[in-house]
């Protein structure tokens, strides 16, 4: 659809509904999980396994073909953890897999189908023997994944910077710093005396935004019709 022709007292009961599908059941799936999130169908977010902790003001995007995944596994000496600061970006298709330790930092951004998993998931020499070899990955606070890119275990990525889509990170990317290729490596440096304006900036004022997001829905939708939104649906025409 190129417009959305939904009544606005039909978007906010969807809105409305989403919200209470992610507080009965995806937040008990959880270890924590923090106030102000957003979980666009979450009926599409998949949590698999213990000690999964969210900060305040998650946005999680998905859709029924780019489901959102979130895993931690336990096999013998091996027990996964995720940890997911404030303020993070989740788009449709991102998954975290863990076996060992996912710490993500505040203000991060997961493009669409980013993959970050800190396990081979079988030995290397013994492919019968699940998870194999595992080291920690940390993400520091505002670090942006590109799209598609993969973060493999072992990595470390310093704050602000960021991963070029596609991109296969196997090292630690320092602070500041653009990476791009596979594998991938620091092609540009940010400039550290430049202002960056992150996710945080977003949510200084989380009633505040609410009001406004509110406002706009029904400056936009305040034409709309059931009898219109419907017939987009069963009979839609060139510009709907």
């Amino acid at each position: 659809m190129i417009q959305d022709h939904r009544p606005y007292f039909v978007k906010r009961l969807i809105h409305h509904l989403e919200r209470w599908y992610s507080n009965h059941f995806i937040s008990p799936q959880l270890e924590a999980l923090g106030p102000g999130h957003c979980m666009m169908k979450p009926w599409n977010v998949r949590v698999h396994g213990k000690h999964i902790r969210i900060g305040d003001n998650v946005h999680i995007v998905t859709t029924p073909d780019r489901m959102v995944s979130l895993s931690t596994w336990a096999f013998g000496e091996h027990q996964g953890r995720i940890s997911i600061g404030n303020n993070v970006l989740l788009c449709p298709g991102v998954r975290l897999d863990s076996a060992c330790t996912i710490s993500v930092g505040d203000n991060c951004m997961f493009a669409a189908g980013s993959y970050v998993t800190d396990a081979d998931w079988h030995d290397i020499y013994d492919r019968t023997r699940p998870v194999g070899n595992t080291k920690a990955i940390t993400l520091a606070n505002n670090v942006w994944v590109g799209d598609g890119a993969i973060i493999c275990k072992g990595v470390t990525i310093g704050k602000n910077s960021i991963v070029g889509a596609g991109s296969v990170v196997t090292n630690d990317i320092p602070e500041n710093s653009i990476a791009a290729g596979n594998p991938a490596r620091v092609i540009k440096q940010l400039d550290p005396e430049k202002e960056l304006v992150t996710r945080e900036q977003i949510f200084k004022d989380t009633r505040q935004l609410e009001h406004e997001m509110e406002q706009l829905d029904r400056y936009i939708l305040h034409r709309n019709s059931i009898l219109g939104w419907i017939k987009s649906l069963v009979f839609p025409k060139r510009g709907d």
